[in-house]
């Protein structure tokens, strides 16, 4: 008896497989295609990539939207067969003094709302892009707060995802805290995600989530960036059940 209502419970909703990576001023962009075909994403999100270079597809991910105004910008891509009418906005966060000084990015958040075949509801996946190590923790909190708050505004009560280059390695017990006042969860990643220097090794990379059940969040062998891709496995129940 115990074991047939495990089983029925392991069957209740479905899984999204999301992939996130920070592509180092697009220098990773040509690791895409392989990416794709090695991992099989449901979504992928993506930092720091010459968005006009992008393809309007990866295997049968179709780019949903990319951030236009930034010298290293934002896209999601998502399954075709599984996702439909897809609806994207971008938002600029409070800037860092480096921000204004190099122009980096203007939008830090690009949001894609997407309808769910599968699952039979809309859900929301956004890509994310704090600002670098030179920036206070404060204000980093600051746009991860405003972006929760964006994504709440073009959904409200819509299972969320947002994955991205958080730049938070140092004093995440402080971060969970604060997200958690937003309504959000926040999932670090089985192993370090950024190894480029031995100062900052860390976790930089991973999820902050509402109304869906992270599974697990797995890092992928790196590739020519500074970063390491990342795998978010997320559980959202269909409606009805």
């Amino acid at each position: 008896m115990g074991a047939s209502i495990g089983r029925s419970l392991a069957t209740l909703g479905v899984n999204i497989r999301i992939v996130s990576y920070n592509l180092r001023k697009n220098a990773a962009s040509h690791e895409l295609a392989d990416l794709v075909s090695t991992w099989d994403p449901d979504v992928l999100c993506l930092q720091e990539a010459h968005t006009e270079f992008l393809p309007t597809e990866i295997g049968p991910l179709i780019l949903a939207d990319s951030t236009k105004t930034n010298r290293l910008g934002l896209a999601v891509y998502y399954r075709g067969e599984r996702f439909e009418k897809p609806e994207s906005k971008s938002f600029a966060l409070k800037k860092a003094m480096h921000d204004i000084l190099f122009a980096p990015t203007h939008e830090r958040l690009l949001a894609t709302k997407l309808y769910d075949k599968e699952a039979g509801r809309e859900i929301i996946a956004a890509s994310f892009h704090a600002s670098p190590l030179t920036a206070r923790n404060s204000l980093r909190r600051h746009q991860i707060k405003a972006a929760h708050e964006a994504l709440t505004a073009i959904g409200e009560g819509l299972p969320a995802v947002m994955v991205g280059d958080y730049n938070y390695p140092l004093f995440t017990g402080k971060l969970v805290k604060h997200v958690e006042k937003s309504g959000y969860d926040l999932t670090l990643s089985d192993r370090r995600t950024y190894l480029r220097y031995k100062i900052f090794r860390g976790h930089f990379d991973f999820v902050t989530s509402s109304g869906v059940t992270i599974q697990k969040v797995e890092t992928l062998p790196q590739g020519v960036s500074d970063h390491l891709p990342i795998m978010i496995t997320a559980h959202v129940e269909r409606v009805g059940e």
